[in-house]
């Protein structure tokens, strides 16, 4: 255990070199306050109702959950949140700063938390996110290495933030398993891309017009689609982006509520989806 610790602690080290930030814990009211701003800030809940407060960061850091920044000089960038769970660390809330993206940050991050969990005998992360939302999809399938388990149909219910609201909250349950060695070697490098089998059925597509298109679920290996950004869909259409809500809740929803399993995610935007040899 030992050298794993070692080993996570240098990957956390090159990531923050990378992305060109310096990742500490957060102790100070000042800094849960930052943390606080930085989070509304990315997730626009409506005002009087902060997404999380100084209070209840004060309460995780002090039990000894996660809750750390990622600095540039002495600007807050980053922030990533996670509180002690049964699994080992539920990561609950994370976001980096609109001026800082496409920098690994996020990345950045997420391995420190890796290697903070390890050095405390935690090897499982677990975390929700929006099945919808493809960047993130390919971050945590395909370039963190967590593995999908539960979908969530309105996991939070009613949601009124800027990114949520009246398009129902439904998550994927993901869990991040610290002691793989292929998570270890994703931490480190870029992980080999996802391949689509060429008799892959297609369960979910889109039209022409941008909308959803149900198809077959059978065979061992099924693709779902998911638009390209969803966000921006929400802002201009959000009839459509409704519709796929609807669309992914009955295709990834009902085939992982069957036992089948998320094996992938292609940087097009398809989860690849296995279902159980029959017999």
């Amino acid at each position: 255990m030992s050298e794993l610790i070692e080993a996570s602690v240098t990957a956390s080290d090159l990531a923050q070199r990378r992305s060109g930030v310096v990742i500490r814990e957060l102790s100070q009211e000042v800094e849960f306050r930052a943390a606080c701003v930085l989070l509304d800030r990315v997730w626009r809940p409506p005002a009087g109702n902060p997404l999380i407060t100084t209070a209840l960061l004060r309460a995780f850091q002090h039990s000894g959950s996660y809750v750390a920044g990622a600095y540039e000089t002495d600007r807050l960038t980053g922030v990533c949140v996670g509180f002690l769970a049964e699994a080992g660390l539920h990561s609950h809330i994370a976001g980096v700063d609109a001026r800082a993206r496409g920098r690994n940050i996020g990345f950045a991050l997420k391995v420190h938390q890796r290697a903070w969990a390890l050095e405390r005998s935690i090897t499982k992360v677990t975390w929700t996110y929006d099945p919808l939302v493809s960047r993130n999809a390919y971050f945590n399938l395909a370039k963190l290495g967590a593995v999908a388990g539960q979908y969530l149909p309105d996991f939070y219910g009613v949601m009124d933030d800027g990114m949520n609201k009246g398009q129902g909250s439904d998550r994927l349950l993901v869990a991040w398993h610290l002691a793989d060695p292929a998570v270890a070697e994703a931490c480190v490098r870029p992980r080999d891309q996802a391949a689509v089998p060429p008799d892959a059925a297609l369960g979910l597509d889109a039209d022409a017009e941008g909308l959803p298109v149900l198809g077959s679920l059978g065979g061992p290996c099924v693709t779902v689609k998911i638009p390209s950004d969803i966000e921006a869909l929400r802002g201009e259409r959000p009839e459509a982006a409704y519709a796929w809500r609807a669309a992914l809740r009955s295709t990834l929803g009902g085939l992982l509520a069957e036992g089948a399993a998320v094996t992938g995610f292609t940087r097009d935007g398809r989860y690849l989806v296995e279902r159980k040899a029959e017999g």
